[in-house]
């Protein structure tokens, strides 16, 4: 069975509240085999009202958008069979899928801010990053 490497780095959206924030991503690298499930764990730290998001780089690629969290459904559906769960009483934004694939091997990104995006996280938003 084939192994797939998750390298996971945190990311922060410039923010314009007054609020301390923190994305950690506390899973370095995890190497998982290929078929079985996998979370990619996130957490935040922020007390205001936030809008998160994962994104994805492959080898030799861009970032490209995976999903968002906007108010509303605790359980966000994104591509590829991706899907993330935010849990506000546990300030965690964790993403899963179900059966890992060789082709999943990239460097996975959790992005916090506290104000809508204008395109609210499409494939065109491009993160400042920090890590």
């Amino acid at each position: 069975m084939l192994s797939v490497t998750f390298l996971l780095l945190g990311m922060l959206f410039t923010v314009r509240g007054t609020g301390a924030q923190l994305v950690t991503q506390p899973d370095g690298h995890i190497n998982v085999s290929e078929g079985n499930h996998v979370e990619l764990r996130c957490n935040y730290s922020y007390g205001g009202p936030i809008y998160l998001f994962w994104y994805v780089q492959y080898p030799n690629q861009g970032l490209q958008f995976l999903l968002k969290y906007l108010p509303g459904p605790t359980r966000v559906k994104g591509i590829k069979g991706f899907e993330a769960d935010f849990k506000k009483d546990e300030n965690s934004f964790h993403l899963m899928k179900a059966s890992a694939h060789w082709s999943d091997s990239a460097k996975y990104f959790c992005a916090l801010c506290d104000t809508v995006p204008e395109s609210a996280g499409g494939a065109e938003q491009k993160p400042s990053q920090t890590l």
